[in-house]
């Protein structure tokens, strides 16, 4: 996927209870492009983290009788990813200590130049642009099937791909509809880093996995004691994707006790934490899957028709695999380069190929990669041959039986292929047909197997 194109800016608070260091400050930050909130004293700045993300906090170390460092914890509890940098011109080095035992990530003594604030937010840049990336690959990781870039041969999935990058410059909802597998977490990533948000954070929630009240905390986030094992404030995945992408994944399993609350983020980006009254506000982009028929949900009253609108402005259908055959040679060779980790296995045999090619995929994209997977397990030769595909992939004309109208070597052949497929080792298959490993080799050389 490419890489973003767009610098992304931070959002940034200043707390500072003199007037002319708040103005100052925020010009200066504004000039370089970050949005700003300033504020005069803690409370303001604890109302202000509570309605609103922040990336970044420039906090005065004495606010009139509050210690700003007093409020660390509170900032934090808002927005764990905050870096909050202590300005003050009290400086020394016990309460710059103090203040980065409470939380706080930087210090500065006043009077500071707009040279010396640039540093730091750049350092914060760079700091979140990491954090970012790292959570990216983790996504990647759990979504083993993203390893398949989304080139295609297929005119059906070219011109869904052509739509996705359009899609992608909106900042409107997006509903991916398939069937189970056909990769609709990966063309949700790809739409996230096609679009400006890139350089934002990405995730996704599965709404089948959870149930009603841990599912709105996942989405919204709780406070601290709202429900039996709150123990501490979570933001919530919604406060972490701010100015990113949210993927539900399976929309159609939302509980209905949550799709009010959905609907309303949707037109209003505003929500409540679960056990928190405080309304917030959160700029985040929504894109949505299902593998069932919504209307048919509506219908059964188990969707809302005003929620599935919302959700559907832009709609993309992913075909299943067997309507497009011609990728599945090309999938199946990526996911074997991926799976193969040095087994000296270079490809597959025409044989192979052609069986998969002409295998229906009920499960899909996943359904192929657990296949290649297996094969790549079971394959001890150059090429994963039909022998290491599942019993159903064999083409019914290979079937043949002694005294059929085939040559030796046929028959050889595909007596080898079926003892192999039936035996758990080379070692096994040598001895249920009576010769040595050595022979085995030559004639699975031979025969391509």
């Amino acid at each position: 996927m490419p890489e973003p194109t767009v610098k992304p800016a931070l959002r940034v608070l200043i707390v500072d209870d003199e007037l002319n260091i708040r103005k100052s400050l925020a010009m200066s930050i504004e000039c370089d492009g970050h949005e700003v909130v300033a504020v005069s004293n803690a409370q303001d700045a604890i109302d202000q983290a509570a309605r609103g993300s922040f990336d970044l906090a420039f906090l005065d170390l004495r606010l009139g009788p509050t210690l700003g460092s007093d409020i660390i914890p509170d900032l934090l509890a808002q927005s764990p990813w905050m870096r909050i940098v202590i300005i003050t011109a009290h400086g020394s080095i016990d309460s710059a200590v103090e203040t980065m035992r409470r939380g706080a990530t930087d210090y500065l003594t006043k009077p500071f130049t707009p040279a010396q604030v640039r540093l730091v937010i750049e350092r914060v840049m760079q700091f979140r642009a990491m954090e970012q990336k790292v959570a990216g690959l983790q996504g990647l990781l759990n979504e083993p099937e993203a390893a398949a870039n989304l080139e295609s041969d297929s005119p059906a999935m070219q011109r869904l791909i052509a739509a996705a990058r359009q899609f992608a410059r909106s900042e409107t909802t997006i509903l991916l509809r398939g069937e189970s597998g056909t990769g609709k977490g990966m063309l949700a990533r790809a739409i996230h880093a096609w679009s400006e948000r890139a350089g934002k954070p990405f995730a996704t929630v599965s709404c089948p996995t959870l149930s009603a009240q841990l599912l709105e905390s996942e989405l919204f986030g709780h406070a601290k004691g709202a429900f039996t094992s709150a123990v501490r404030d979570n933001p919530g995945r919604i406060a972490a994707c701010e100015g990113g992408t949210l993927f539900l994944d399976e929309i159609g399993d939302l509980p209905r006790e949550l799709q009010p609350k959905l609907l309303r983020f949707i037109q209003d980006r505003q929500y409540e934490r679960v056990g928190d009254a405080v309304t917030r506000h959160a700029d985040v982009r929504l894109i949505t899957a299902t593998n069932i028929d919504l209307e048919d949900a509506v219908k059964a009253g188990t969707f809302r028709e005003d929620l599935l609108y919302r959700i559907k402005v832009m709609q993309i259908d992913l075909p299943p695999l067997r309507e497009r055959p011609e990728d599945v040679a090309k999938l199946s060779e990526r996911f074997l380069a991926e799976l193969r980790r040095g087994r000296g296995i270079v490809g597959f045999t025409a044989e192979a190929l052609a069986a998969l090619s002409s295998y229906t995929w009920p499960g899909n994209i996943r359904e192929l990669r657990n296949v290649i997977e297996r094969a790549a397990i079971l394959c001890q030769a150059e090429r994963i041959g039909l022998e290491h595909l599942p019993a159903n992939f064999a083409p019914q004309e290979i079937r043949v039986n002694v005294g059929d109208a085939v040559s030796l070597d046929k028959l050889e052949e595909l007596h080898i292929r079926r003892v192999l497929a039936q035996t758990r080792s080379l070692d096994e298959a040598a001895k249920t047909l009576g010769i040595d490993l050595a022979t085995l080799w030559r004639r699975r050389k031979k025969y391509g197997i």
